[in-house]
């Protein structure tokens, strides 16, 4: 009976299996590496280049700051001019009045009144002034509301006053100066053309 011894090849067998799991083993740990170094590199690169991108997003965000900045100044600056272009252009459309005004007063200021001041507030004047008597207070009133450039006059309070032992009526009364005047009304203005026929010229300088 023939016997064969099987060891050797049994041994040499197993040790293959060891080779080729060692071979197993090695290429799968370098295959994890491999995988590991590929991903960490890949979030590495994703990382970099978000960081890049937050770099320039904050770049930009503080150039943008600066820009509104700047366009907030322009609009103080806007403003302020808009605010004295309105000035300017409200003073412009105003600087007649004051002509139309003193030239009415000198055309309609009846003998008797004496003026103590104007005001002027926006499109309100306010008078003040003495008078020989409350009808010529009345008179100057009509007067103002016959001009083609002052309406709506008010009498605000009048009161007898002795001034150098002359008794005098001291007045204050409130009107308009009309934006849109009338047309003239011949007849009911009287005509007073220079300061030596204003009655009250002295009494304007004198008393201020």
């Amino acid at each position: 009976m023939i016997r064969i011894n099987l060891l050797p090849h049994r041994a040499e067998k197993r040790k293959a299996q060891q080779i080729q799991f060692a071979a197993f083993s090695a290429i799968s740990i370098i295959l994890g590496a491999l995988i590991v170094g590929i991903v960490h590199a890949a979030i590495s690169a994703q990382i970099d280049y978000q960081e890049r991108r937050n770099a320039y997003l904050n770049k930009e965000i503080a150039i943008l700051d600066k820009q509104i900045d700047e366009i907030k100044k322009l609009r103080e600056q806007t403003k302020s001019l808009l605010a004295r272009k309105n000035v300017v252009e409200s003073l412009q459309s105003t600087r007649s009045d004051i002509v139309h005004l003193m030239d009415q007063m000198l055309r309609i200021l009846p003998e008797g009144v004496y003026l103590k001041s104007i005001k002027q507030q926006g499109d309100e004047i306010s008078l003040a002034g003495l008078a020989q008597s409350n009808a010529r207070v009345s008179t100057l009133m009509r007067a103002i509301e016959d001009s083609p450039w002052l309406e709506a006059p008010v009498l605000v309070e009048i009161h007898a006053v002795s001034i150098k032992g002359s008794r005098e009526n001291d007045f204050q009364l409130k009107f308009k100066i009309s934006k849109q005047p009338d047309a003239v009304k011949p007849g009911k203005v009287p005509a007073k053309t220079s300061l030596l026929d204003f009655p009250a010229a002295d009494a304007v300088r004198g008393r201020g």
